[in-house]
């Protein structure tokens, strides 16, 4: 830890002079590398310091405790000593955490998937009760989200709706969300006041910028038609609906939510970027065996990991046998508690194993 510790200084020392070099800062793209990699790198370096300063006082304290024979100046350097080892040995914690690689989609925005599961028109409305609940919490975090197909019931559900949440740091902490979500509770079509269980599929995709995956025109289809909404009425009078096929791996994405075909077409290829992505990570993960993900779920669409029981005001993260007895709360965007302990479980399986990020 210590040789990358001081690769790290070394290369800091270099960046912090880059960064006010007027030759570097002639080429703003250089420049604004620059100036990211540094503050990457500026809480690494500040904790570093700390750490270099509790073990040099500690290397201090023992050279003088040898010779010292006053007996106020040795219980003075004892005490000292045993503050600067526990300075180091924390700060020492720290480090480990903040030389965790970094999943490299953790800046970005994201694409969120919900779609109803097992429970029919319930399920529809959880998924529209899940989209209110991301929308508060990025509400709270100052993200926009912007909502980029949907297919809503007549009960104002929703079988699927796709949204992006934009904003800094948004993926580092929705990541977790994917996989199936279950609720318990008495559906509102329900007269006879039994528990009904059902299942709503959440998928988090990064948003992907054209120049990270690559798509051929030549295999995609286009197909255009007009709009339609619950019950099969017509909601636009012209051919603005679009459908993108990406034939080498199969994955369809539909947009129907703006009047302009044009607009949904855009909306369309974004979503279609963050699929195909998607589906090459997976991918790779598959060939990385034992990956630290594991510990907290691996992102599956297929896996349960969450219950939201409401006779019981129950929420249960089943991938961290963690419990909270805070529903309403939680549904109104204050996630935070259960996201929080998910991360640091996280962190802990990545220091347990030494694995990289997938």
């Amino acid at each position: 830890m210590l040789d990358k510790l001081k690769a790290l200084e070394e290369r800091f020392a270099l960046i912090s002079e880059k960064i006010s070099d007027p030759e570097v800062i002639a080429d703003q793209e250089a420049w604004r590398g620059y100036c990211r990699e540094h503050s990457e790198l500026s809480p690494i370096i500040d904790e570093y310091h700390i750490y270099q300063k509790a073990l040099e006082t500690a290397a201090d304290d023992r050279e003088m405790i040898e010779t010292a024979d006053d007996r106020e100046l040795l219980e003075m350097l004892h005490e000292e000593l045993a503050e600067a080892e526990k300075t180091a040995a924390e700060s020492e914690e720290r480090l480990k955490l903040l030389l965790i690689p970094k999943d490299p989609n953790d800046e970005k925005n994201v694409i969120m998937e919900i779609r109803g599961g097992t429970g029919g028109e319930e399920a529809a409305l959880f998924a529209s009760d899940l989209m209110r609940m991301y929308s508060m919490y990025a509400e709270a975090h100052r993200w926009k989200t912007e909502i980029l197909s949907s297919n809503p019931t007549e009960l104002g559900g929703y079988k699927e709706i796709s949204f992006l949440v934009n904003g800094k740091g948004a993926y580092s902490r929705l990541k977790y969300e994917s996989g199936v979500h279950r609720v318990q509770r008495v559906p509102e079509t329900e007269s006879g006041g039994r528990i009904h269980t059902s299942a709503v599929t959440v998928a988090v995709l990064p948003e992907i910028e054209e120049v990270e995956v690559e798509i051929n025109r030549s295999d995609l289809r286009i197909d255009v038609f007009r709009a339609g909404g619950p019950g099969g009425q017509c909601v636009n009078t012209t051919d603005s609906a679009v459908r993108i096929t990406h034939i080498p791996t199969g994955i369809v994405v539909s947009c129907q939510d703006e009047k302009s075909q044009l607009q949904n077409k855009e909306k369309a290829m974004k979503i279609l970027r963050s699929r195909i992505y998607e589906a090459m990570e997976a991918e790779r993960s598959r060939e990385i065996a034992d990956t630290r993900r594991s510990q907290v779920g691996s992102g599956d669409r297929s896996e349960r990991i969450r219950t939201y029981n409401f006779p019981q005001s129950r929420v249960t993260d089943h991938r961290i046998n963690m419990t909270i007895y805070k529903l309403d709360q939680f549904l109104n965007g204050e996630m935070d508690e259960i996201i929080d302990a998910l991360i640091t479980s996280d962190r802990a399986a990545m220091l347990a194993d030494g694995t990289d990020s997938v």
